[in-house]
């Protein structure tokens, strides 16, 4: 298929809309939640917690539900902090990520037996900034949008890494 307008090729998969997911950044006693959503090993990427939206449900509650299904926590959904795009060129894949700062209801403890529905996840954990930055984190911004105190963020379209 050609975009007339710009003349650029593009799967036949570009036809569809962008899928929509929500991610909580989630930061207690200096300490940000990162997931690692890559079954059996496949990946050693983390990431914040979240997941794809469903129609008919707010982004605060699809976050809630999200958040909840892979550590088992209760949370509060805050304000906006980051918009990130990602895609994979190859496969016509393109995700809009909305980002909310959250606080945690309850206990922080994540049970260690806890597994999501689709035992997607495979690792929950609480990291300092210097941790973080030992790890392979994915969207680039989000160590500065999580320890930064920046305002809203936009971090523009970068390519999925496994």
């Amino acid at each position: 298929m050609v975009c007339l307008n710009l003349g650029w090729k593009v799967s036949p998969m570009a036809n569809t809309s962008p899928r929509l997911a929500v991610r909580a950044v989630i930061l207690h006693e200096g300490r940000l939640l990162l997931v690692n959503a890559y079954p059996d090993g496949q990946s050693d990427l983390m990431c914040a917690p979240g997941g794809g939206v469903e129609l008919g449900a707010s982004l605060p509650d699809n976050l809630i539900r999200e958040v909840f299904e892979e550590t088992g926590l209760k949370i509060d959904v805050g304000v906006p902090c980051l918009v990130n795009e990602f895609h994979d060129p190859t496969r016509g894949f393109h995700q809009v990520d909305v980002y909310f700062h959250c606080q945690v209801i309850g206990s922080p403890q994540i049970d260690a037996d806890w597994q999501d529905l689709e035992r997607i996840v495979t690792d929950r954990r609480w990291v300092t900034r210097d941790q973080m930055t030992g790890l392979r984190v994915k969207p680039d911004a989000l160590i500065d949008v999580a320890f930064g105190g920046a305002g809203i963020t936009y971090d523009p379209l970068e390519l999925i890494v496994r």
